[in-house]
């Protein structure tokens, strides 16, 4: 590939120099921020080599190139445009000024969620391979793995040690992430994190059991009784108090002498904030937090597998708009609370959605005879079955509609379908066939089935589709 030839062709498609206001790369997308996108000449990048998709999202123009080529073309493009060298987080500020405010607070939750993810997900599996290790007759009748090899006890119990770690300590990992993004000091967000899962503190997941028998301790202030209560995988509780402690911080800088900055802020920051927390905000954003668990699974539940079918069906939708990322809050709440919610249904059903996208992705390749579709629909199909379905939407299914309309319809079957077994997910992870690790080990074998439903429908509803529209083609055609 001729990378200045290419980067140059894209300047001129994307409306010229001046139109291209950021520019930055990930691993198989060109990310930019442009000033009018009337300018750009969609159909012919899409012709471009090299291409293998593009889409809009979030205030920004994404081209997929795929790995190894992407940066080739970045630095091209960077050396003609003159850009100064930017990371996607710059541009996605820059792409922002550009979203509304459902956008900006979605892309909020995002950008506070996205970067632990690999911590939830990490517990989460190790999780998942401690309950196959625990699960009665999942691999010998009638007996667990650790029941007929006790000599893999202790490493199911460290495994489960392990596991557990992100979810007891959740405050923290939240505190700093959500106190770096609404501005304040992400060290001190990590110290009221700790503040939240001090071990004097009655954890948080025996505050049900003790508020029933009334054992729930207090500190007792001027008449005042505080609960000392933990709040060990909690969500809302921590941001909204990193949220407070952030503007307070802000509010403190400015009215502290800047000689005593460092000695005050700091200790007033945490001490106005942990009052507050364990005052007011904890108790009613905690109970709240209850009240969003226990309302989704009601409605998870009352639904039922109607339910399941609109979610499934609306699910790509979500990640078309980004929207998608604000559910991995509700995922965390669910899990935190797992003794009560039972797991995340969510993440059940984004497997199914990504399952479609995959196979209605494989299916163009198998039927198209066009060399450049063929090459990037069967690798992105097979990419959307581990649960990236990038590519193969935005790649191919979005691209021809036809395999999107049919996925989304193999998303709602097969949504529909693990709804009525009530499949649930005790971690997270890839959501696609890596999946089956997360799931309650005993509605694995319908999460299984959920994905056989959900490959075979939209595989062959593609084809059907696919063959119409040849039809309908060559009568235009003639």
């Amino acid at each position: 590939m001729n990378y200045p030839e290419v980067a140059r062709s894209l300047i001129k498609l994307l409306g010229g120099r001046d139109n291209i206001t950021a520019i930055a790369h990930c691993a198989t997308r060109l990310r930019l921020v442009v000033a009018d996108e009337n300018k750009i000449d969609e159909k012919a990048i899409d012709n471009l080599e090299g291409v293998k998709g593009q889409f809009k999202v979030a205030g920004q123009y994404q081209i997929i190139f795929g790995s190894g080529v992407v940066n080739q073309v970045y630095a091209e493009l960077a050396k003609l445009t003159g850009q100064s060298e930017m990371s996607t987080s710059d541009v996605a500020a820059v792409g922002a000024d550009k979203q509304n405010v459902v956008q900006r607070a979605v892309k909020g939750l995002s950008d506070i969620f996205v970067p632990i993810i690999p911590a939830i997900v990490a517990g989460g599996l190790l999780m998942g391979i401690y309950n196959l290790l625990t699960a009665q007759g999942l691999f010998i009748d009638g007996k667990s793995l650790i029941e007929a090899n006790p000599q893999l006890s202790d490493l199911a119990n460290m495994i489960n040690t392990f596991a557990n770690a992100p979810f007891v300590f959740l405050p923290i990992l939240l505190a700093f992430s959500a106190t770096k993004k609404f501005g304040g000091n992400p060290y001190l967000g990590a110290a009221l994190g700790m503040l939240m899962v001090h071990p004097d503190l009655l954890n948080g997941w025996g505050f049900g059991s003790a508020s029933v028998t009334g054992d729930v301790p207090v500190w007792q202030i001027y008449g005042i009784d505080i609960q000392k209560v933990g709040y060990q995988g909690s969500v809302l509780p921590v941001l909204v108090s990193a949220f407070i402690l952030s503007k307070t911080e802000q509010g403190l800088r400015k009215i502290i002498p800047s000689v005593l900055d460092n000695l005050l802020t700091p200790m007033l920051a945490i001490f106005i904030t942990g009052f507050l927390t364990f005052t007011v905000v904890g108790p009613f954003t905690r109970d709240l937090g209850f009240m969003l668990g226990d309302g989704l699974n009601w409605l998870y539940n009352s639904a039922g597998f109607l339910g399941g079918a609109v979610f499934g069906l609306l699910y790509a939708p979500f990640v078309i708009t980004g929207m998608h990322h604000s559910f991995i809050a509700i995922e965390t709440q669910l899990l935190a609370d797992i003794a009560r919610t039972g797991g995340t249904f969510i993440f059940p059903i984004a497997a199914m959605s990504n399952i479609s996208q995959g196979a209605a992705a494989l299916a163009v390749g198998v039927m198209s005879r066009d060399k450049k579709m063929k090459g990037i629909a069967i690798p992105s199909g097979i990419t959307g079955l581990l649960g990236i379905t990038e590519p193969a939407m935005f790649g191919v299914n979005l691209k021809l509609r036809y395999p999107f309309i049919a996925a989304i319809c193999a998303a709602a079957v097969s949504s529909a379908f693990i709804t009525f077994f009530n499949v649930k997910a005790q971690a997270l992870g890839a959501a696609g066939i890596p999946g089956i690790i997360s799931i309650s080990p005993e509605k694995i074998i319908y999460y299984i089935a959920g994905m056989g439903i959900a490959f075979v429908t939209a595989f062959v509803l593609t084809l059907l589709l696919g063959m119409r529209v040849r039809e309908s083609n060559k009568v235009h055609a003639s």
